[in-house]
């Protein structure tokens, strides 16, 4: 091990978490794995966990927020993707947030934490981006146990279950560490200890990753969450923590000092976000998709001109508002593209909402928000006052109508609607808001 490897960057060298800040960039929403230990959660202000953010940024965003941060948080030596998905679940957006932040800031330290499934085919390209330090999630290298971990993984369209899931991650996971050792890519495992299942097994996959050539270890006792499958699971006590931690050790270098940070972590490990930074963070998800573009402009599809109450892709017309000094304006009524076109219909739509930020609309399907997202336009699902729905889009203001993608249930495409007293319900049928769990099979509801 060379200890250079780890100077500066504080989740690696305990001596710089004292006088070395992160951040992390919470543009990774999706994940490809269902863990059942996780939970993952949004605007989530008590809890301090991987998982865990208040906002999910767009690239361009989050290299604004940057901006902010690295002009306000003294020595800011790395800049991390880690969720609350994960990167390479997000291939798209994680790798434009490592050009857009390599691009801008030759010189700081890039990482990322994935659980390892779809990170081979982008190793290549995060070795030429200098990404430096990768984080690789492996808590069994026995695929029957890894098959009492997790529920389900998804490669692509197809969803593997039992051992031939947990084959599936151990096998792309430990390719990873070959890869990445193979740029010179400084490589940390995470291993959550959790009792009765894995806990007698650590020694295994320390010597195993060993082997590949990791660099250090980080133990991390489970951490029971509410709605996670093991949540009944008692959290290890520190004895057994610092039994494991000494098993592994016998292979690998020990981190001792993991914080578990959230998603949207800043500052010295151990440090809460203070609350300008928060702000920013909020504010900073107020803009449009892509910043740098002059996008003045909010769509909404309307029967009547007062309610958000059309389908994206069953509105003729769409409503152009702006917003100006006295409140917001009718610009202009824009015909929507002809229907029949498959993909071309949402490219042309894209087109159509140029200058828009956003696109109001009573529900959408997941191409045309794929389509318009990746062109700079936000779709937003919502029920209510179109004024309520301009207000959330320039203000921020909480909207009791919008219906937010679930990424963490396991129908992929479940959806919670916030109400008016804050409670969560499941809208996708699976419940998969309101119990914790998901009866869908990981490619959209049914």
């Amino acid at each position: 091990m060379e200890l250079k490897k780890f100077i500066g960057h504080p989740c690696f060298d305990e001596a710089a978490k004292h006088t070395y800040s992160r951040v992390h960039l919470p543009v990774a929403p999706k994940c490809n794995i269902q863990c059942n230990f996780c939970d993952r959660k949004y605007d989530c202000v008590n809890e301090s966990r991987p998982g865990v953010t208040s906002v999910i940024l767009s690239p361009g965003q989050s290299l604004v927020y940057l901006d902010k941060v690295m002009a306000r948080v003294p020595n800011v030596s790395v800049v991390g993707i880690a969720g609350p998905g994960d990167p390479m679940a997000n291939p798209v957006e994680t790798m434009e947030t490592l050009t857009l932040v390599r691009n801008k800031y030759p010189d700081i330290l890039l990482c990322l934490a994935t659980n390892g499934l779809m990170l081979p085919p982008y190793v290549d390209q995060l070795a030429q981006l200098k990404v430096s330090h990768v984080t690789i999630t492996i808590n069994a290298i026995d695929p029957d146990i890894g098959a009492q971990i997790y529920a389900w993984v998804r490669d692509g369209k197809k969803i593997y279950r039992g051992r031939d899931g947990a084959e599936l991650l151990l096998s792309r996971q430990l390719e990873s560490i070959k890869l990445l050792k193979a740029h010179g890519i400084t490589v940390k495992i995470n291993f959550i200890l959790i009792p009765e299942i894995n806990e007698a097994h650590i020694s295994e996959v320390a010597k195993t990753v060993s082997k590949l050539g990791a660099d250090i270890f980080n133990c991390m006792p489970l951490i029971p969450a509410a709605g996670a499958v093991f949540a009944h699971f008692p959290r290890p006590s520190d004895d057994k923590v610092k039994n494991a931690r000494a098993a592994a050790g016998e292979y690998l270098t020990q981190m001792k000092h993991c914080a578990r940070c959230r998603a949207d972590a800043v500052g010295l490990i151990g440090h809460g976000m203070d609350e300008e930074t928060l702000n920013d963070l909020k504010d900073c998800s107020k803009l449009p998709l892509h910043p740098h573009e002059d996008r003045p402009f909010v769509a909404a599809a309307t029967m009547e001109g007062f309610l958000v109450n059309q389908h994206l892709g069953r509105a003729d017309d769409f409503q152009i508002f702006n917003q100006t000094s006295s409140g917001f304006e009718l610009k202009e009524i824009r015909k929507a593209p002809s229907a029949g076109l498959g993909d071309e219909r949402w490219k042309a739509l894209a087109e159509l909402f140029h200058d828009c930020r956003s696109v109001l609309v009573n529900a959408a399907g997941m191409k045309p928000v794929t389509i318009l997202k990746k062109a700079g336009v936000e779709v937003v699902e919502m029920d209510g006052l179109i004024e309520q729905g301009l207000e959330y889009v320039y203000h921020g203001t909480a909207f009791p109508g919008r219906r937010i993608v679930k990424e963490g249930c396991s129908c992929g495409q479940g959806s919670q609607a916030p109400s008016l007293n804050g409670e969560v319900k499941s809208s996708c049928g699976k419940g998969c808001a309101s119990s914790g769990g998901c009866g869908g099979n990981g490619l959209g509801c049914s």
